[in-house]
Formats: structure tokens, C-alpha cells, sequence
């Protein structure tokens, strides 16, 4: 990604965590944070991978019904974009994914003492 895409990226993973911390009421949305955003080539599309501090399935759900009230808020802040990328939530499981490494390592650690 170029430097404006990074940018912009930047911009909307902010952003886009301020909004779910101050201006979403939803209870399954509350405690997501946006993990990292990937815009594609023509900045048409971005893809926001988040996690769920409560581990709630459902939360990236009830996020792609909420991406409309999330948009609008984008809208009235001073965006660096005449418009705004199709939006689309995804469940970070990178994180998961470390923790299920970390626990492999740790359990080849034991078996060699």
C-alpha cells in the first residue's frame, strides 16, 4: 500500500475505534476494537479487522448492520477522501492464532524439561 493508502488507513482505524467507544450503544458491539484496516487500490473498499474483548460472535454481525450509522459519523469528520470506502468488518483472528502458537511453544518447552 502507498503512503496515502497507510494514511488513510491510519485515518480510518481511528477513527473508526473512536466511533464504536463514544458513539455506539450497542452491548454486543461494546469493548470491539479495530485490530487494522486494509484499503484495496482505488480506496473503494476497506476491510476492518477487529477483535471483541468479550469474545462475542456475534459482534462483526451486528458491526456489518451498524457500517450505515458508521459511515454517517465518518462523514462529519474532516476525512481525507471525497468518498468514503465500502466498509466490511471482519473477526481478527491473528491474534487467536498467536495465542494458540504461544501455547504450542510453551508445551514443547515443558515436554524438554
Amino acid at each position: 500500500m502507498k503512503i496515502k493508502g497507510e494514511r488513510i488507513a491510519s485515518f480510518l482505524m481511528k477513527e473508526i475505534n473512536d466511533i464504536l467507544y463514544n458513539k455506539v450503544r450497542d452491548k454486543v458491539i461494546q469493548g470491539t476494537s479495530v485490530t487494522s484496516v486494509n484499503l484495496s487500490s482505488d480506496y473503494e473498499y476497506a476491510k476492518v479487522y477487529c477483535i471483541n474483548l468479550n469474545d462475542n460472535k456475534d459482534t462483526i454481525k451486528e458491526l456489518n448492520k451498524s457500517k450505515g450509522f458508521i459511515k454517517s459519523e465518518l462523514y462529519k469528520r474532516k476525512l481525507p477522501l471525497r468518498v468514503l470506502p465500502e466498509l466490511e468488518f471482519i473477526y481478527d483472528e491473528s491474534i487467536e492464532y498467536a495465542k494458540k502458537i504461544e501455547d504450542k511453544i510453551k508445551e514443547i518447552n515443558d515436554v524438554k524439561r
